[in-house]
């Protein structure tokens, strides 16, 4: 999912620049409100921590392609979305700064794409999810799977709109709408079972700490 630089031409790359320096901004402002107090915020350290491992082990999907977590959807479930759009922005300018891990140039647009999109389509079916769902915990990491398995082509979805806008490679939209939506959607599989485990193990040991799974914990105060 990584854009590499001169992928896109400079007008799409400043908005997209634009765009997710708008994002980060706001983010910064409502992360205060899910971070309350100090005991949170290493938490968030961890999630990062955890997010750029991860994103550098790599799946075989076919054909040669590969996949790897974007974890967006992971790091609004666990420290909310805001503070998850500022934990994939971090991870995203190292690996573009010091392992050339996606270009420099194309930085907006990977922090749009990953940090922003995946964040917030996927926090959004994270919350639909929960809903309409039993109010039970066990929501919480089912909810966080299908919201993953979904933000993936989503997000895949975007990056083509953006290659339509101002892609520089002599490839046909629809060759690279289909590959990019089909190959992510198989890659979003991989995306829901990761985090799917990992949000159940945090459940299972510290349930206090999962930002979506206030509602429960306030449900079953009150209930007690």
């Amino acid at each position: 999912m990584h854009v590499p630089d001169h992928f896109l031409d400079p007008q799409t790359s400043i908005a997209s620049a634009a765009v997710a320096l708008t994002a980060v901004v706001v983010a910064t402002w409502h992360a205060r409100r899910e971070l309350p107090d100090d005991d949170r915020v290493p938490m968030a350290g961890l999630v990062a921590t955890f997010v750029f491992a991860a994103q550098m082990l790599n799946f075989a999907v076919g054909d040669g392609t590969s996949g790897h977590l974007m974890g967006g959807v992971l790091a609004a479930v666990l420290v909310g979305p805001a503070t998850a759009v500022l934990c994939l922005t971090a991870v995203l300018v190292v690996q573009a700064v010091f392992f050339a891990d996606g270009g420099v140039t194309a930085l907006g647009a990977n922090v749009t794409l990953m940090a922003v999109v995946g964040v917030l389509v996927g926090w959004a079916v994270f919350r639909a999810a929960t809903r309409l769902a039993p109010p039970r915990p066990a929501a919480v990491p089912l909810s966080a799977a299908l919201a993953a398995l979904v933000s993936v082509p989503a997000t895949a979805l975007v990056f083509t709109g953006l290659f339509a806008a101002g892609g520089t490679a002599a490839v046909d939209l629809g060759a690279v709408a289909g590959a990019m939506v089909g190959w992510h959607a198989l890659i979003g599989v991989g995306e829901a079972a990761i985090t799917l485990a990992a949000v159940t193990a945090v459940m299972w040991a510290r349930p206090d700490l999962v930002f979506g799974a206030r509602r429960y914990l306030r449900a079953r105060t009150v209930s007690a």
